[in-house]
């Protein structure tokens, strides 16, 4: 088997992606800090009243989700006629805009705008980031580097958690909630400071006839420079094999995609509608164990255990510090576990540590039950590590992959429609029930958990070690060229050169 490696610039260009990662995951968690900074609630007047106060909250939640959804499916238009990058700068200049007026917010219409616009923004930064990392990533390690799409999301999360515990122990009010806010403009400006260095999708130039260009980014994304002075070594030929099958690939998609009556496939091809609903799923599964309710009301779970105050706040943030733990290490692992099987190990341990959490709350809950309640944050804590661990970084590399390149944005964005469609729901309905029904509201959670792992488990292919191109054979579509066979006739060329170079050590 031959071994492939990517390329230091590979990975370079992946970690600058990951600043839009950095962006989602910052802009989506700073909220669940805000709402519980004193300074914030006193001056939008949200003190006095609790169910005009979790109106609003719902509100503020909602209308995020529901601006990140109209950003998913903007993606999938912006992306394929313009290019990654064009789509990338675009969504950097929306969140800036969006970050800036939520900090700048006078009264709740402009803060609640300001939330739609962020929401915006992100949702098409969440749907592009891991379509390039994958398009630009070797099948062997796309697990790890889309990986890091996940992984520094939740990062994201870490950052927004830290500093509001920073700010809230700030004496200025004012400074106590509007500075997290204006952080959400410093990582998508980083990006589009350094978009100039970020190369276009490979594939999206072979699709647009572009090859020349399309290798030479393939070939430094793949290869390190000194290979690439050197056009027998093996990293190169696996460049070129590699790049091969994408034309190929291109080729033949492109003469179906144009004979089967262009975008109306999507939902009318079998095979690709299959792929939508799997992609829609995944992500809808993710958010239905009830992993962003808990993390956005996350003050509310804590009080229910009879912990206020500044200790809410410090394990908010090891909340998440542990989370980015858990998504790095399922990066490392994907690519030899696999993703169908992570996932369905994240949803079984986010069902059965919910469960405990809600014996925990209904049966011992009490500021004086120390003990319990300690359990009551461990299972708090034991939940985020399956959700990071096993769900988190491996939705959206799953996602990723499950659709082919002429097609994959807006198979992307539909995906992304699960979370935010599912969030909208979940989040918005979340305060009031929370208020009036307390934990029983996550014993629905635990439900449809239970169904989405009997669903993915018998359903759902698994997609490790296979290039994005022959991923179509899965699910019944023509594969130009098998990575199999290349790699079989690589290693075949190779064991044909060692066995030479033997016998010419023989005849010396």
């Amino acid at each position: 088997m031959v071994t492939v490696h990517y390329s230091a610039f590979n990975l370079r260009v992946i970690l600058v992606l990951t600043l839009g990662s950095l962006t989602y995951g910052y802009a989506i968690s700073v909220i669940s800090n805000t709402l519980g900074q004193p300074g914030f609630l006193s001056y939008f007047s949200l003190t006095s009243n609790p169910s005009y106060t979790s109106r609003i909250e719902g509100a503020i939640n909602g209308l995020f989700s529901a601006g990140g959804t109209f950003g998913a499916l903007l993606v999938g238009f912006i992306c394929d006629r313009y290019g990654r990058k064009v789509t990338m700068n675009t969504a950097n200049i929306v969140c800036i805009v969006g970050g800036a007026i939520q900090t700048g917010s006078v009264n709740l219409a402009m803060l609640l705008v300001a939330r739609f616009i962020t929401g915006w923004g992100i949702g098409m930064m969440v749907v592009l980031i891991p379509i390039f990392q994958a398009e630009i990533s070797p099948p062997s390690a796309r697990g790890f580097l889309v990986g890091q799409h996940g992984a520094w999301i939740v990062l994201g999360y870490a950052i927004a958690g830290w500093v509001g515990v920073g700010t809230y122990y700030s004496s200025d009010m004012s400074f106590q909630w509007r500075f997290p806010l204006a952080l959400q403009c410093v990582c998508p400006l980083a990006l589009l400071c350094c978009s100039p260095w970020v190369p276009e999708s490979p594939r999206w130039l072979l699709m647009r006839g572009r090859h020349a260009e399309s290798w030479d980014i393939v070939s430094k994304l793949h290869v390190d420079t000194h290979d690439l002075a050197s056009p027998e070594s093996e990293r190169y030929d696996f460049a070129q094999r590699e790049f091969h099958q994408m034309v190929k690939q291109v080729e033949i998609d492109s003469q179906a995609w144009a004979a089967g009556g262009g975008i109306r496939q999507i939902f009318t091809r079998p095979s690709y509608r299959k792929r939508m609903w799997m992609g829609f799923f995944t992500q809808y599964a993710a958010q239905a164990t009830g992993g962003m309710v808990v993390y956005n009301y996350i003050v509310k779970l804590y009080q229910g255990l009879g912990i206020t105050g500044g200790t809410v706040l410090i394990l908010g943030a090891l909340y998440v510090t542990v989370a980015t733990g858990a998504n790095f290490l399922a990066a490392f692992v994907m690519d030899y576990v696999g993703r169908v099987r992570l996932l369905i190990i994240g949803l079984t341990g986010c069902m059965i540590t919910l469960a405990l959490e809600c014996v925990m709350e209904s049966q011992y809950a009490s500021p004086h039950a120390h003990i319990t309640n300690a359990l009551g944050v461990l299972f708090i804590f034991l939940f985020i590590f399956f959700y990071a661990g096993g769900i988190d970084a491996t939705s959206y590399v799953y996602c990723s992959e499950l659709f082919p390149t002429h097609i994959r944005s807006q198979g992307m964005a539909f995906s992304m429609m699960g979370t935010f469609l599912s969030t909208v729901i979940f989040l918005e309905a979340g305060p009031t029930a929370l208020e009036k029904i307390k934990w029983w509201y996550y014993v629905m959670f635990i439900g449809l958990t239970v169904i989405d792992v009997v669903v993915i488990w018998r359903w759902f292919p698994e997609t490790k070690g296979l290039s994005l191109e022959e991923i179509n054979g899965l699910f019944g579509d023509e594969v130009a060229v098998h990575f199999s066979d290349i790699q079989r006739e690589a290693q075949s060329r190779g064991s044909e050169g060692t066995a030479a170079n033997e016998k010419k050590e023989d005849n010396v």
